[in-house]
């Protein structure tokens, strides 16, 4: 039985990953997770005998070499999925250099780790679109050969991460397919991405828990939308359809809109119906990639693979998972 290593497991994808490993093949899944880390995403997967038999946690820090590389010795792992990351693009503006640390040096620490233990899986390695940054219209839509202009310090590093990825595949013949995946989203988003924020809102202002004024950053900026659930089954046909050294693609959704149309979605579907709009200057980034809009040819096309969940459906099912949350913890959510 083949075993698959991810990295970033309690995360969002990480956690839709093995969700879709466990339902979907036979292959057994070992998950990173540093000691302090919230396992809220990943419970579910230990409820069950039969999923809990496939399911390992193994204890180690992307940025601790030793860590790293004796669980790959031990593991062995067929396919590993790099998802772990500061992934957070607001956040690495007032910790840019935890953020370099932990996309570029923990990449290359992975990779390293793989190289010297003599195993050969299937890598992915999760770049981002960000990478390209503040794209001009010229570049629309965005192909993979678009030229990068990172436009915050985690943009940066994942230009890092992205070519430290196709720098192993291609120096040392190690399977490495690199994505950058378009803006992606769906229950258990964390909520310092802005529509993550204002459905976890607009939960807090449907159950009396906040006044009805949702604090928002840039609603102008351009986003193609994808769900998480058909991110993670491309990384799954990424891995198994004929995986090939150094390759690099674009993965994301078909439908774009702006940040503004998507929180005006989200309060169309609200219970509240009279919500007021307040900028909020600490959600602005100073420099914003505010035109992303994808070119998924190359990826559509080696592997068949099509977005299948629709925006809106997404979006009823993100804010779903907070008007959940909300009525288990309450006041604990409010921020």
């Amino acid at each position: 039985m083949k075993t698959a290593f991810i990295t970033g497991f309690t995360g969002m994808v990480g956690s839709h990953l093995a969700d879709y490993l466990i339902n979907n093949t036979d292959w057994n899944v070992v998950g990173l997770a540093r000691w302090n880390e919230n396992y809220e995403n990943v419970e579910h997967l230990f409820d069950s005998i039969n999923k809990k038999n496939r399911i390992k946690l193994v204890y180690g820090d992307i940025n601790d070499f030793s860590s790293i590389y004796q669980i790959v010795q031990n593991e062995k792992p067929d396919y590993v999925f790099h998802l772990a990351a500061q992934s957070y693009p607001l956040t690495s503006f007032t910790s840019p250099l935890d953020t370099l640390q932990t996309n570029i040096i923990g990449t290359a620490i992975l990779l390293e780790a793989i190289k010297k233990c003599n195993i050969d899986p299937v890598i992915h390695v999760c770049a981002s679109s960000e990478v390209f940054g503040r794209v001009g219209a010229e570049h629309l839509p965005i192909k993979e050969t678009a030229p990068f202009h990172p436009a915050s310090p985690y943009a940066i590093s994942k230009v890092g991460t992205d070519l430290i990825g196709r720098y192993y595949g291609e120096a040392y013949g190690m399977k490495i397919m690199t994505t950058r995946m378009f803006t992606h989203t769906g229950p258990r988003r964390g909520d310092v991405f802005a529509e993550s924020s204002f459905a976890k809102q607009i939960a807090l202002i449907e159950n009396g828990l906040k006044e009805p004024v949702i604090k928002v950053g840039n609603l102008d900026s351009m986003r193609t939308w994808s769900d998480v659930r058909d991110a993670v089954r491309a990384y799954y046909m990424l891995v198994t359809i004929n995986p090939t050294s150094g390759e690099f693609y674009n993965i994301g959704g078909t439908y774009s809109c702006t940040v503004r149309e998507m929180l005006n979605y989200l309060l169309s579907i609200s219970t509240v119906k009279e919500i007021k709009i307040e900028i909020d200057p600490e959600r602005l980034r100073p420099i914003d990639a505010d035109l992303q809009i994808p070119d998924t040819s190359k990826f559509t096309n080696h592997t068949s693979w099509r977005p299948e969940i629709g925006f809106e459906q997404t979006m009823n099912d993100l804010l779903n998972y907070w008007r959940d949350k909300v009525k288990k913890r309450g006041v604990f959510l409010e921020r």
